[in-house]
This record gives structure tokens, sequence and C-alpha cells, in this order.
């Protein structure tokens, strides 16, 4: 089984923000796969079902993002999986937005919800599928930035962002990480960046 988590904060005051882009790719990944994530379990909402005729579970940790670790530990512990058997979903600030970067494993990088889970689990060998939210313009404050909500004008780039980011957990599952790098660790405008 695949665990796919997304990373974010809890509540409708983080609902549509930068920050919360892992969240609203479960929910595209859900919406579009017919899988309801509802139930809570470990502290976090999951949903049970198949992608690409694989069997995976998605989640929302319930805590805040700066304290995802605790809860996605006690997911893999509850079902029996290993760290390589997750992919964590979440907002790269030291991205550019519009892109979308998979790894097999690494650092954190400065991501505090990344780190709690690298903490938590005692290792940082397991991928995870980063969503680029750097607007190429100075934003102020980064801590304000990613909670700060989309404009509405925004929504149609979220839309196209988040269908990129459910096709490449489709690829990741059916094809593996190796062929879903591939194809996604790209710039949007279609040329290659370094894998």
């Amino acid at each position: 089984m695949h665990l796919i988590v997304g990373l974010g904060n809890p509540g409708p005051k983080y609902e549509r923000t930068p920050h919360n882009l892992g969240f609203l790719s479960i929910d595209r990944i859900a919406a579009d796969e017919g899988i309801r994530v509802v139930r809570p379990e470990a502290n976090c909402l999951v949903g049970k079902g198949e992608i690409c005729g694989e069997p995976a579970l998605l989640a929302k940790p319930l805590s805040f993002m700066n304290l995802s670790g605790g809860p996605v530990k006690s997911l893999l512990d509850k079902y029996e999986m290993e760290p390589k058997e997750l992919l964590v979903i979440f907002d790269e600030l030291a991205l550019p937005w519009e892109h979308i970067r998979l790894r097999e494993r690494g650092s954190a990088g400065g991501h505090r919800g990344l780190e709690s889970i690298i903490t938590s689990l005692g290792t940082s060998d397991f991928p995870r599928l980063r969503v680029g939210i750097d607007p190429g313009r100075p934003t102020g404050d980064p801590a304000e930035f990613v909670l700060r909500p989309f404009r509405s004008a925004q929504w149609k780039q979220v839309h196209d962002v988040l269908g990129q980011a459910a096709d490449a957990v489709r690829l990741f599952i059916s094809d593996g990480a190796a062929k879903a790098m591939t194809v996604y660790n790209r710039r949007a405008a279609g040329s290659t960046e370094e894998t």
C-alpha cells in the first residue's frame, strides 16, 4: 500500500493558502479517484481506496504543519508500513510557482513540516513531492506570504498546479519514482531542470 500525505494547517483560515498546497493536492487526488478523506485516524483525516489499481491511503495530518511528524509516524506504525512506502506532498518556497519536483529522499531544506517528519521517522529516506510557490518577485515576510490566501484570479493556476501534482502521484504509483521524476522534474515552460 502507498501512504500519500499532504501537509498543511487545519482550519478554514488556512484552507486557500500556499502553505496548504499539500492538503489541496490530497483533496484533488481524492476527488479524481473517488476517495473520501474523512475518517479520523492517528490525528489525521484519512481515506482508503485505489489509485492506478494499487491500494492507497490518503492522509491530511490534523496537527499544525510544524508538528506533522507525529501523526505521520503513527499512521505508518498503525499500518505497519515503511518510510519508503510514504509520499509526502508539501509547498516549497525555494521552487518557482507552477513547478513540481519529486525526490526519493533528501534533507528538509528548511521546511519545518518535512523536518518534523524526518525527526519523527529517524530517516530522510522517503519520497516527497515539492509544489513550488515562489512567485518570482519580492514577497516580504516569507512566513506571512505562505499563510496569505490566494487571490481569486490565481485559482485557475492553482487548479492547474494541483492537476500536475495529482498526475505526478498517479505516475509515481503506476510506474515508479524514476519515471515520474523524468516526466515531472522540469520547468513549467518545458525546458528540463537538473534531476
